[in-house]
């Protein structure tokens, strides 16, 4: 085995040949996370569906990294429409009430892939 763990989650595998996630040490990147229902393979069509999804989604890959939400130290959030910012925020202040623990967070636009795609994240983590 390499020195790279590649991470891989049932149910939200990417089309592309791409693993959900990998770490190295004590450092965990997240390749995109989509809003894809894990227990029905399904995507909704309704943004924050999608980003109560995506957090979800988030958690199990921090599981099987081998990591926790109080692990985080960046969260990437890529949305469709920067108006949907607001998605976002339900799943972000239920994971992170404290605003004095939080990691950081940026949020911008992007072209999402075909299929009706509207939110994904992408997260660090470093582990003790």
């Amino acid at each position: 085995m390499g020195r790279r763990q590649t991470i891989h989650i049932p149910g939200v595998q990417h089309n592309a040949p791409i693993p959900f996630g990998a770490r190295v040490g004590n450092i965990i990147y997240s390749s995109a996370i989509q809003g894809i229902n894990a227990d029905t393979g399904e995507l909704s069509d309704d943004v924050y569906e999608q980003a109560r999804q995506c957090f979800r989604n988030m958690r199990t890959f921090l599981e099987y990294a081998g990591a926790t939400p109080d692990d985080v130290v960046r969260l990437t959030c890529f949305l469709a429409d920067l108006n949907d910012r607001p998605a976002l925020n339900g799943p972000w202040l239920e994971l992170y009430p404290d605003e004095n623990d939080r990691p950081s967070r940026h949020t911008s636009s992007y072209d999402p892939p075909p299929g009706g795609m509207k939110v994904q994240i992408e997260v660090i983590a470093v582990v003790e």
